[in-house]
């Protein structure tokens, strides 16, 4: 199985449980292992034959900016489910930050990671 990654792509969104989250928004950031069949393309050279990763960046972009929901489970899921529908897509590793989540005397970042397969 062949991977392509999309590393550090930050969107603003108004995910999250409190109400300043889905008011003032914050950052995110998502890494993504999308593994399918890269060989067709390798031999043809055509995008046709393989994953548009422009558009995937673009597909999370608009889901985040969108999104209104309150945890991030369920966006991740979303956006997991909506990369599982592009055809040869077989699986997806997923990682979604908070960026800087709204929590009293913490400085940190808050990640999880979900693996999604067709």
């Amino acid at each position: 199985m062949d991977i392509v990654e999309i590393s550090d792509l930050r969107c603003y969104g108004y995910v999250g449980y409190f109400p300043e989250e889905k008011i003032l928004g914050q950052w995110f950031e998502v890494n993504i292992r999308i593994a399918y069949d890269l060989s067709k393309a390798g031999q043809s050279d055509e995008l046709t034959d393989t994953i548009n990763y422009a558009e995937v960046v673009k597909l999370i972009k608009e889901r985040i900016a969108n999104s209104k929901y309150a945890l991030i489970e369920r966006l991740s899921e979303v956006i997991a489910q909506d990369i599982l529908k592009i055809p040869l897509v077989q699986n997806v590793k997923l990682r979604l930050t908070k960026i800087s989540p709204p929590i009293p005397d913490f400085s940190g970042q808050v990640s999880l990671e979900i693996v999604r397969s067709n």
